[in-house]
């Protein structure tokens, strides 16, 4: 489970295409590479050989401190991502670890992060089918959403919008998860975690 330094990153934001879906708690992961690519400065494109948005750049400190990266989403619904991530994999020749999927987490308090690498799916759609293309030892930066309220399914809750008190922070839980994946990426796992993981 070794990244590669020479090779660039796959950084995955998981979601569901359309704007039906945009503000939904499920598509948090696309929230967090939306705003990686607005500081990249770059527009996601279509890929040639995968069914999925991506945007090439670099991301870092100027200078050596600086990693290549991938931005991806894929455009195939949630529980159909391992498919076009593992056909980005493929195609830019990269080792698992060198993957980070950013995805909504249920049993974290919302707002909480949580960056990790390999582990189960927890029941994560998209985790799930990941790890079925390609095996679980890719990194995960976790999200939290918290419990739904009450009796309300898990499906409707992450399927709906954040709520409007939840809005109010939201645009700083974004950010804050975006600092992670520079993080992950530029000084390692554990020193994201150590400033992450609170």
């Amino acid at each position: 489970m070794t990244t590669d330094a020479t090779a660039p990153w796959l950084i995955v934001g998981l979601g569901n295409p359309g704007p039906g879906y945009a503000a939904n708690r499920h598509n948090v992961g696309f929230m967090v590479v939306d705003l990686l690519a607005d500081r990249i400065g770059g527009t996601f494109k279509r890929h040639g050989k995968a069914q999925a948005q991506v945007l090439e750049g670099r991301i870092g400190p100027m200078g050596p401190g600086s990693r290549r990266v991938v931005l991806a989403k894929p455009m195939s619904y949630m529980n159909l991502s391992g498919g076009p991530v593992t056909a980005l994999r493929d195609f830019y020749k990269l080792p698992t670890a060198n993957i980070v999927a950013i995805h909504d987490e249920l049993d974290i308090d919302y707002g909480t992060l949580r960056l990790k690498l390999g582990g189960g799916d927890n029941g994560h759609n998209g985790l799930k089918s990941m790890t079925k293309a390609m095996g679980p030892d890719y990194h995960r930066v976790r999200f939290g959403i918290g419990r739904p309220p009450g009796r309300m399914q898990v499906a409707d809750f992450v399927l709906k919008d954040f709520s409007p008190a939840e809005r109010k922070e939201l645009d700083y839980f974004v950010d804050r998860a975006a600092d992670s994946v520079e993080a992950l990426v530029t000084e390692g796992l554990e020193r994201a975690q150590s400033t992450y993981n609170s």
